[in-house]
């Protein structure tokens, strides 16, 4: 869930658009408005309004491809107005909407591609991360370009990809912004290679996954593609089309039960959403854990990291390992993340999904039930 106080406006950016043969084309990326996040939250169906999007481009063509949502909105401190803002967005695509071009290598080739969630004869996707540009508020948006993606060597294809979640990609991201850069956690479900059904291995799979980050200079959002690094291990210094290296202590080990993103059984933390907590004085980061296909997963989970300048050493890397928040057995639990309230210290300090005190709401969805709400909160204490 994606925000930004506007003014004296809080303002929510939920929902999908785009181009999508597997679950169906859409235009359900709205926003709603309130004098705190309480309002917009609860606003009815009635209450949002569609922005101008960016069309997307014909198959084979420079341009937008495949759907898109909003996973962060970040709220350019060079404009006073509040109204330049960059969405960092989630992008999914299919070798029939992005076909492979061997001139530049975008694109997927429809071979030996494994299943996706919809039923046997349904493909997988591949996601990717991108920037929309809004200089109105979220009224109307230009897309800028990707930030990162995974290429089709890096695709984990069949036999051996039997999630039924992603041929590969980068996704799920939640960024931050700390001194010149912008920095983005994200799942990552591609090889740590070239893939080759002959010489799969499962564990260097599993150790180049699953939530990593990388960063761009806030100067570059205009015009990102090529200009991110990606943690490399020692600094940020991989291409944004390159192979990075994970987050060590978000990774589960594979003798306590870690797992590759391709595998069946899951074993793996994904979906991070990071925020700064005034309180604590401290990140904290949320993530789901997947346990079974297709995203299936009853638990959630947290991580702190008390170095606030992402940019020194290896503080990027800092987090601790992560502990169970909540469990709903039976269920299937997506997207968690912290929001602000309706309380005077929240509407003071304009605080969001980003930003927040000691206290917050917990949002996530029951993927199950097809609900996004929230029935808890959360109080931090030192």
């Amino acid at each position: 869930m994606a925000e930004a106080w506007i003014g004296d406006t809080f303002r929510i950016f939920p929902g999908k658009y785009g181009e999508d043969p597997l679950w169906g084309d859409a235009e359900d990326l709205k926003f709603a408005d309130g004098k705190h996040a309480d309002e917009a939250f609860s606003a009815p169906a009635s209450a949002f309004t569609a922005p101008v999007m960016p069309p997307n481009a014909p198959i084979g063509q420079f341009g937008l491809h495949g759907a898109v949502w909003f996973e962060t909105v970040y709220q350019y401190g060079g404009d006073p107005s509040g109204k330049t803002l960059y969405a960092i967005y989630h992008n999914e695509n299919y070798p029939a909407t992005l076909p492979y071009n061997a001139k530049t290598g975008e694109g997927y080739i429809d071979y030996r591609w494994p299943r996706g969630l919809t039923g046997p004869e349904s493909p997988a996707a591949v996601c990717r991360i991108g920037v929309m540009k809004s200089t109105d508020g979220g009224r109307s948006w230009q897309n800028k370009g990707l930030f990162i993606e995974d290429k089709q060597p890096r695709m984990i294809l069949k036999p051996f990809n039997t999630s039924e979640t992603f041929a590969g990609g980068v996704g799920d991201p939640s960024a931050v912004a700390v001194g010149d850069y912008l920095y983005l956690f994200y799942g990552e479900y591609g090889y740590p290679g070239v893939y080759d059904s002959l010489k799969y291995d499962r564990k260097k799979e599993w150790s180049g996954q699953c939530i990593s980050v990388a960063r761009i200079k806030i100067s570059d959002l205009d015009n990102p593609q090529g200009k991110a690094k990606r943690w490399g291990g020692k600094a940020f210094d991989k291409p944004w089309d390159g192979i990075g290296v994970p987050i060590a202590s978000l990774q589960i080990p594979m003798e306590e039960g870690g797992g590759p993103a391709s595998s069946p059984e899951g074993g793996f933390h994904w979906g991070p959403s990071v925020s700064w907590n005034n309180h604590l004085q401290c990140w904290v980061m949320l993530m789901g854990k997947v346990t079974g296909t297709s995203w299936k997963g009853s638990s959630l989970y947290i991580s702190f990291n008390p170095y606030q300048d992402l940019r020194q050493g290896n503080n990027s890397q800092a987090w601790t390992t992560p502990k169970l928040l909540a469990d709903k057995p039976g269920h299937i639990l997506w997207y968690p993340s912290l929001q602000p309230m309706n309380t005077p210290e929240d509407i003071a300090n304009k605080h969001t999904c980003l930003k927040l005190g000691q206290e917050a709401r917990l949002f996530f969805k029951y993927a199950d039930l097809g609900k996004y709400m929230s029935t808890y909160r959360i109080i931090f204490e030192k």
